[in-house]
């Protein structure tokens, strides 16, 4: 993938060719393919898949564990195929955005070099996660991690995407950032709930039931800030339509977030589905957030390069 891009500049018409449209296409790639990669997680872990293959980086010392496959192998053999997918999408972005330096904002390099660094770190994680055989503080970071690629892949897709700022935002970017602070924070106590096994030892042993409460109390700080961005979005006069549809977006997601977390509450965590799609619902909520957070600041005009 990398080789022909890069020979596209070579045979091609080079004034025909565009440098951040390619790029802005490899990091929205990326970051579904990271996205992906957390709901597969989170089936692993709802699964009890996370040990399915004992041994890191191979899986029963093979690459392809046939004759042990099973619903759970598979599991955590694709996790770590997709996660292999994105350590090389992004040594592929570093080296795009290194050959492409003088084409692209000054900022694309170091944030590529950043995410290289955060996939490196998150896959010594995901060793870590096998070796010590599922410890929950590295079970949470593992995500917390996670999310925090996937936030930044998308900031730099909303960087680098053709918008003309209205001026209209006004303080929204404050809001939005408040917004994904809280909802950052309740995505890592409910993979802290997740990685302990909180839920069910409150359930059935009264145990780590403070875990749990704080993760069903962290709720109203995280839906009170969506919804008064999303009061204060619409309140805005002449508001750019793509930050309009993104605060409407956002309380969409937050109904169906609070959905699917009183629907797994109540069936104790026994619907593995409910589980899965609440975690990948909480990390599409966080990144339409970071969306609506880059380009009301882009409108606001805290970043002076309009990229065209």
């Amino acid at each position: 993938m990398v080789h022909s891009s890069l020979s596209a500049l070579q045979t091609g018409d080079v004034s025909e060719f565009d440098p951040i449209a390619y790029l802005r296409r490899w990091i929205w790639k990326m970051a579904l393919a990271t996205l992906i990669l957390m709901a597969i997680g989170s089936a692993t872990r709802v699964m009890n898949a996370g040990l399915a293959c004992p041994d890191w980086p191979l899986c029963y010392g093979q690459l392809v564990p046939s004759q042990q496959m099973n619903l759970q192998v598979f599991l955590e053999w694709f996790h770590r195929l997709d996660a292999s997918l994105i350590g090389l999408m992004a040594i592929g972005l570093v080296t795009l955005a290194t050959r492409w330096r003088h084409s692209l904002p000054g900022w694309v390099f170091w944030t590529a070099a950043l995410v290289l660094f955060l996939v490196i770190f998150q896959g010594v994680l995901g060793g870590l996660t096998v070796t010590q055989l599922l410890r929950f503080d590295i079970v949470t970071a593992h995500l917390g991690t996670a999310l925090l690629v996937f936030c930044i892949l998308l900031a730099m897709g909303m960087g680098l995407l053709p918008y003309q700022a209205k001026g209209t935002a006004g303080q929204l970017s404050w809001f939005s950032g408040v917004a994904v602070v809280m909802v950052y924070g309740q995505s890592l106590l409910g993979g802290l709930v997740g990685s302990r096994w909180a839920a069910h030892q409150c359930f059935g042993l009264a145990e780590l039931c403070s875990v749990v409460n704080a993760h069903l109390l962290g709720i109203f700080p995280a839906s009170l800030s969506v919804i008064l961005l999303a009061v204060f979005a619409w309140r805005t006069p002449a508001l750019d339509g793509a930050l309009r549809f993104q605060a409407h977006l956002a309380v969409g997601l937050l109904i169906l977030q609070l959905i699917l977390g009183l629907a797994t509450f109540h069936l104790h965590l026994q619907v593995e589905p409910l589980t899965v799609c609440h975690q990948a619902a909480g990390a599409a909520l966080l990144g339409t957030l970071v969306c609506f957070t880059v380009l009301s600041m882009r409108d606001k005009g805290l970043s002076n390069e309009v990229v065209s």
